[in-house]
């Protein structure tokens, strides 16, 4: 049983040099008015709550014009510049962004010509393809792994070995491959691939694949020599996009290794022939911070980076209504009348 008395009493040690610090006297300190104080954060920068008439425009107008909320529009109006001044805007993106259901902004990008190149690797061509034929994509793994099961769906590795073997002749690539592909399926949901869209709007639409890491590499008649060289000559017509991309904008959407790697490849072998990318500027929107897509995107090919981080299946809709308000604006002139076009 133990006593009170077992219990040792704490003595603090004995510090004469603690002993002799006295606390400061700041009776002098030297102080100043609020008012004349440079600040980062003023009264008209706060948001304003809006109420269920606001319009989009409204709604917009009121997010605080602090980090975030002005690095979206700073976005938009890089992207609405572009296409005004008929510079590239192009988009680099994961399988994410397609399986939370963000293709269809930028399929209208596309129709509506501001997006002018997209490149994906190879899962977002993968969940792009199962959209558009089946209706839906994105298997159970923890299910399926067990049984054998994960990634053996016949109809998308038999796709994938059309297109590889199509794409690898005559410099045609993976991308337009399967965008033909898919063009001749007939397709119950083709509004929904961007693959597609990208081929009927006859813009450079790549497919970039390490090989290894995509369901459909585990199936025997998909060509690895194939692959490799259709998403080879992909990179290359990616080389031809980035080269001509001087005050354009590219954003890399959802990858954290594929693309951003490949994008700074790219712009080095653009640099190597001499091409100017004074201008670009580079945005990168991804749901957390990576290093290779802060680094190869935002910070070392371009003067200008942007970063959005954000889940996707919000970020991405509010970025496309901001790039629709920025475009109505530009389109009027200050006396309220429409601007005549470019």
């Amino acid at each position: 049983m133990t006593t009170t008395s077992d219990h040792a009493v704490y003595n603090p040690p004995h510090n004469t040099a603690f002993e002799g610090t006295k606390p400061y006297d700041l009776s002098g300190l030297k102080t100043y008015d609020l008012t004349s104080r440079p600040s980062k954060v003023f009264h008209d920068d706060l948001g304003k709550p809006q109420g269920a008439d606001a319009t989009l425009t409204d709604w917009l107008d009121s997010l605080p014009k602090q980090l975030a909320g002005c690095e979206v529009r700073r976005v938009a109006q890089h992207l609405c510049r572009a296409q005004r001044d008929g510079r590239i805007a192009a988009a680099g993106l994961g399988g994410h962004v397609i399986k939370t259901g963000c293709a269809p902004y930028l399929i209208d990008w596309i129709q509506k010509g501001l997006l002018k190149a997209v490149a994906l690797n190879g899962s977002a061509a993968i969940h792009d393809f199962e959209l558009a034929v089946a209706g839906k994509t994105s298997e159970n793994v923890s299910l399926q792994l067990p049984n054998g099961q994960f990634g053996m769906a016949r109809e998308t590795a038999d796709a994938f070995a059309v297109a590889a073997r199509m794409g690898s002749e005559n410099e045609l690539g993976l991308g337009w491959a399967l965008g033909k592909h898919l063009d001749g399926l007939d397709c119950p949901h083709a509004d929904a691939s961007l693959v597609l869209a990208a081929y009927r709007a006859g813009i450079p639409c790549t497919v970039h694949v390490a090989l290894g890491t995509d369901i459909v590499h585990m199936h025997p008649h998909v060509s690895g020599a194939a692959l490799g060289e259709a998403s080879l000559i992909d990179f290359r017509r990616l080389c031809s996009v980035v080269a001509a991309m001087d005050h354009g904008v590219w954003m890399n959407l959802g990858s954290a290794v594929i693309m951003p790697e490949v994008f700074v490849k790219a712009v080095s072998v653009a640099h190597n022939f001499g091409h100017s990318l004074d201008g670009l500027v580079t945005v990168n929107l991804d749901k957390q911070v990576q290093y290779r897509s802060r680094v190869n995107v935002v910070e070392r090919p371009a003067a200008e980076g942007i970063e959005l981080i954000g889940h996707h299946e919000i970020m991405l809709p509010l970025l496309h209504a901001a790039v629709v308000c920025q475009a109505s604006r530009m389109q009027t002139l200050p006396n309220g009348e429409p601007a005549k076009a470019a």
